[in-house]
């Protein structure tokens, strides 16, 4: 295993304060967006294990799923195979008032479909000539259109990948094609390079956020969505919690009529009594 090179983390007092500070902001860009009807898409992209769900996760937080959603599609059908490339991205653009997190998004197409070799040569081509035309056309409709690129050092995303291995929570994270990356690295570099080369435009330019340190990305990430949003802070409205009435002819059903769950938690609670009781 490669060893990570040394990075020097956020640290975790300060990291945890400006993220809640910062995820207030995006709590009240959020009314903002849903009083004014705007429209927002935010593209994650970069390298596997580069901390793109990690960033997502943060921004989606304390947000309504109601008007923010993420947008992660699994491998088109063989009917999404017959559309137009972008078709079935458009279905899950935003309507007004609505945020769409885009975790990957078409630029599948310049990255592990060109490097896996899963599409040809014309269709990746083509690719590179339509996206500036595509995202200027959303950009011009009023969309506000952010791309991000999340960028991971060799060793970091090693390190990650055997982190991954093990730990049976993220072990579903780790695809063949996730670990095929280590031995690509030169061919995404050159794919990516590309990209930027085809697709860094003034209407939607791309956005690097070095991602090492997976807590200062967070930080960077946010911060800049927020900056890169013209939302003004609104008052909320008053609410009044009402005084709640005498209960006058209701009478509840007897508990044992109902079915409970078993109390799992209060058999821990009971365990690890027993457990202090005998090293007592």
């Amino acid at each position: 295993m490669a060893k990570a090179k040394s990075t020097k983390r956020m640290p975790k007092k300060l990291y945890e304060a400006e993220l809640k500070r910062l995820q207030i902001e995006l709590v009240s860009m959020q009314q903002w967006v849903t009083a004014t009807g705007a429209r927002i898409v935010v593209i994650f992209e970069g390298r596997d294990a580069a901390g793109k769900g990690g960033a997502i996760k943060r921004v989606m937080q304390y947000l309504n799923p109601r008007s923010a959603r993420v947008v992660a599609l699994p491998t088109p059908s063989e009917r999404e195979r017959g559309q137009w490339y972008f078709q079935r991205y458009i279905e899950r653009l935003p309507t007004a008032g609505e945020m769409v997190l885009m975790d990957r998004s078409w630029y599948n197409r310049a990255g592990v479909e060109r490097v896996m070799e899963y599409c040809t040569e014309e269709q990746y081509f083509r690719f590179l000539r339509q996206t500036p035309i595509f995202e200027r056309l959303l950009v011009e409709d009023g969309i506000i259109l952010l791309k991000y690129w999340y960028s991971v050092s060799d060793t970091h995303q090693e390190a990650r990948f055997h982190s991954r291995l093990n730990d049976p929570m993220r072990r579903w994270k780790l695809s063949d094609t996730d670990v095929q990356s280590i031995t690509k690295w030169e061919d995404y570099s050159r794919a990516k390079d590309a990209m930027f080369e085809a697709t860094d435009i003034p209407e939607a330019p791309w956005w690097t956020i070095e991602s090492d340190d997976k807590r200062a990305s967070r930080l960077n990430t946010i911060k800049h969505l927020l900056s890169s949003v013209p939302y003004e802070t609104l008052e909320p409205n008053e609410v009044t919690i009402p005084s709640r009435p005498e209960a006058m002819d209701y009478v509840r059903p007897p508990l044992d009529s109902q079915r409970f769950v078993p109390d799992h938690a209060k058999s821990l609670r009971k365990s690890a009594k027993a457990g202090a009781g005998r090293k007592g």
